[in-house]
């Protein structure tokens, strides 16, 4: 992995974790993108803060995977803010990372706990044209702007026993987006609490789901 910041352009730094595949170096390939959001207990602002961002989900993963075939960016969220509100920034690191790495720009996929939840979301909204395929873990969004997101593939994970987030947060976004004729999937984990990020990001097949995804490009971009 490799440690970098990212001063914005409204003068807000991500710090942020990078990790790029084994072979990265050895080929000329594009490769998948995920932007993996953190939770609201993992946020800080210097350097020595950003071992937080990782603690839990994609991070781990990877520990355990180091064949892991994604590009993954890793930012963290400034102390006092929240993802939802970061939105501008993260495009601005996201653009950055692709102006200098080898992404294949039709496998750009988001996912996030928690607060990063929420942060998919919303960041879903904000750019509903970037991303081949997104994967909320134990958030919750804004159901009458659900309609912005009918076309992208959507995967929802949510603990029944969470009482930080409850799973009526990810039920009211699923039934919104499934009325309004989405492609949504919802995996509700009936004895587990708000760690669901625990089972859903150790699910191989949510990693095998994304790399499904590819997102049409126009040819003039």
């Amino acid at each position: 992995m490799l440690t970098q910041t990212l001063s914005s352009m409204k003068r807000i730094d991500l710090n942020y974790y990078l990790y790029l595949p084994n072979d990265y170096d050895k080929t000329d390939k594009p490769y998948p993108l995920i932007l993996f959001l953190h939770g609201a207990g993992e946020r800080g602002n210097t350097i020595e803060d950003l071992h937080r961002v990782l603690i839990h989900g994609i991070p781990q993963y990877i520990k355990n995977h180091p064949d892991f075939p994604f590009i993954v960016v890793m930012p963290q969220c400034p102390t006092y803010s929240y993802w939802p509100i970061q939105v501008e920034n993260l495009k601005v690191l996201l653009d950055s990372i692709l102006d200098q790495y080898r992404v294949d720009r039709s496998r750009i996929y988001l996912t996030g706990l928690s607060m990063g939840g929420y942060g998919t979301w919303y960041m879903a909204y904000q750019f509903p044209d970037l991303f081949a395929a997104i994967a909320p873990v134990c958030g919750g969004g804004i159901p009458s702007a659900a309609d912005r997101l009918t076309h992208i593939p959507i995967w929802v994970f949510h603990g029944a026993k969470d009482t930080v987030v409850p799973v009526q947060e990810s039920e009211w976004m699923v039934e919104r987006i499934r009325n309004a004729g989405g492609n949504i999937r919802f995996t509700v984990y009936p004895d587990i609490g708000h760690d669901s990020w625990v089972p859903a990001y150790n699910n191989n097949e949510l990693y095998e789901w994304f790399l499904s995804h590819q997102r049409k490009m126009d040819p003039s971009t």
